[in-house]
């Protein structure tokens, strides 16, 4: 694409303080809106927890099983959030709104494809996972009635995708906030007050799953007909999103074998060094929330930019996120050193568990800095539509990563060597990205990629 023709210093060049305001604007709601998210798992587990232990084991297992079927399709809301951003950049909210329907309809098309898959399947995949005779039939309940909700939560990561393309975080942190309190009543009214047991907490996930998402698309449809763009499946549209999604797909699931091999090689560790290893992917998560709100902020305000065709404006919010994501990942990791003696005994009063831990932890304060520019870069480039280079390069990462970390039980080291593994995972990460972002590729302007 050509570029626009050179603005006026001042417009082309916005201040860091203006970067800055930008970035919490979006950052903040989208880090709310993230949190929530597993608050749901987190509030059945409370519930369904006071019905018995192997209840609770048959909830485990389904929602690991759900997380993982839901999360292979995040790239519902990247690519959408690129796609609509690029489209709201260049000044035209009706093919934006437009675009971000197709995305809702392949999130609707995708969803009953694995609804249709999950429900005859379920005692097989709850087999695979090893559950024990008696959580086993809980699980297998649990699964289908939640897998009912699986185009919902499909649904509301497109939705999602095509706000945050608006550049309105806001919105999905009050659905996500009012999803959680509608799922935390009903579940406690149907398990305890209807007497449905572990059915009911999963029928009460299912009916909130379906109210966020009619609330997400009262907000679509109410902007699609206030900019005249059509509601209706355009096939051309639908593929064209799925074609998108598919590096995504490939990066997610790339991604997804990293932490699946570092599980495995831990639990061929010892039940110290597993036991260890979950505590520190809890505490991963959550850092990870506060970087990845950086990462939507940029996949929103760089779509914008390159969708407007200025590419410095691009490349300065680029440096800005990237400060902002070192600055959080060397605040983090210092969290990470000051409190270990605090909340390691929360999570384990077993003082093999906290040895282990230890070490390990001091890895994960080094590593995070260098998490802070992985993510920023990512939300970056997928911001810009970069989406087959991430695929690349996280599929040369998982062939550098895989060998080094099934090395670690024979070159030993124990847990504290496998993480040294996703450190080098994560630095060649970072050295994939940082050269793709100095190179100046990805800085491809108009409405479409």
């Amino acid at each position: 694409m050509t570029q626009a023709p050179a603005a006026p210093e001042n417009d082309r060049r916005p201040s860091r303080r203006r970067h800055d305001r930008e970035i919490v604007a979006l950052a903040v709601p989208a880090f709310g809106a993230l949190v929530a998210e597993p608050l749901f798992v987190m509030a059945d587990s409370a519930i369904v927890g006071h019905l018995g232990t192997p209840q609770l084991a048959g909830l485990g297992i389904a929602a690991t099983l759900l997380s993982t079927a839901v999360s292979v399709f995040i790239f519902l809301a990247y690519a959408t959030t690129a796609a609509v951003s690029r489209r709201v950049g260049a000044g035209d909210l009706r093919a934006a709104i437009r675009q971000g329907m197709d995305g809702i309809w392949l999130a609707l098309l995708l969803g009953a494809v694995v609804v249709v898959a999950v429900l005859p399947s379920a005692p097989w995949l709850v087999e695979l996972f090893g559950a024990s005779d008696t959580a086993a039939p809980f699980a297998v309940t649990y699964l289908r009635i939640s897998a009912l909700g699986i185009p919902a939560m499909l649904m509301v990561l497109a939705s999602t995708g095509i706000l945050r393309g608006l550049q309105n975080t806001r919105t999905p942190l009050y659905v996500a906030i009012g999803g959680f309190a509608v799922n935390g009543a009903l579940n406690v009214g149907l398990v305890y007050g209807a007497g449905l047991g572990i059915a009911g907490s999963a029928w009460g996930t299912v009916i909130a799953q379906f109210g966020m998402a009619a609330v997400y698309l009262t907000v679509v449809v109410r902007g699609a007909r206030r900019h005249g763009a059509s509601l209706r499946p355009d096939a051309a549209g639908i593929r064209n999103s799925a074609q998108a999604g598919v590096p995504l797909l490939v990066r997610t699931l790339s991604l997804r074998a990293v932490l699946m091999i570092a599980t495995a090689v831990a639990a061929g560790l010892g039940d110290a060094d597993i036991a260890a290893h979950q505590i520190i992917l809890s505490l991963w998560s959550l850092m990870a929330f506060a970087l990845d709100a950086i990462a939507i902020a940029g996949q929103a305000i760089i779509g914008r930019y390159l969708g407007s065709e200025d590419t410095e404006g691009a490349r300065q919010a680029c440096r800005r996120m990237v400060e902002w994501g070192v600055a959080f990942g060397v605040l983090l990791g210092l969290l990470v050193v000051v409190t270990r003696p605090l909340f390691m005994p929360l999570f384990t009063s077993d003082h093999t568990v906290q040895d282990t831990l230890l070490p390990a932890l001091l890895v994960v304060a080094v590593i995070q800095p260098v998490a802070g520019v992985v993510f920023v870069l990512d939300g970056v480039l997928m911001g810009a539509g970069d989406g087959p280079y991430l695929a690349w390069a996280m599929l040369v990462t998982l062939a550098v990563f895989a060998p080094v970390a099934l090395l670690v039980p024979t070159l030993g080291g124990g847990l504290t060597a496998l993480w040294w593994a996703m450190g080098l995972m994560m630095v060649v990460r970072m050295l994939t990205l940082a050269w793709r972002a100095r190179s100046g590729r990805w800085l491809v302007t108009g409405a479409t990629r």
